[in-house]
């Protein structure tokens, strides 16, 4: 599988090649402040499965932690993050896009990650795993079985 998209403005053009490694909805506040979202919606590739063609394009590192994101200088769109484990991170807005702003089943979500750590309840039967996916889960009223991990 291959997808192409661009930036906003089309300055910088990003290749992803394969599978996503993971797809999650991450609601830890490090993803919030980083990309100024309640929840973080994306996939997650290895790094040799995304590139990127284009001169107007940046990386901007966090001050803190391992985590950098790459953006188009031009129009500031986010193309991807890259997390400590050295995964680019697309959010799925940016995958959408190619598709006329309609996620591919192949790219969504099957996961909430940090979910201790929403600042948003989400109704669906997705596992909603407190901390990273080798933790505990959340349950809740509607869905009182937590659902298996992937």
């Amino acid at each position: 599988m291959s997808l192409r998209i661009t930036c906003l403005c089309g300055t910088n053009t990003m290749e992803l090649h394969g599978r996503p490694a993971a797809q999650a909805n991450c609601h830890c506040a490090t993803c919030r402040d980083f990309y100024g979202v309640a929840m973080l919606s994306a996939t997650a590739w290895a790094a040799e499965s995304v590139s990127v063609s284009g001169t107007k394009n940046a990386r901007f590192q966090h001050p803190s932690k391992q985590l950098s994101k790459t953006f188009c200088l031009n129009c500031g769109d986010v193309l991807f993050g890259t997390n400590r484990l050295g995964m680019r991170v697309v959010p799925n807005a940016v995958v959408a896009r190619a598709a006329d702003g309609v996620l591919d089943a192949a790219f969504a979500p099957t996961m909430h990650l940090f979910y201790r750590e929403r600042v948003i309840d989400v109704a669906d039967a997705l596992p909603k795993y407190l901390h990273g996916w080798d933790g505990p889960l959340h349950v809740s009223q509607e869905y009182p079985q937590p659902c298996p991990g992937p």
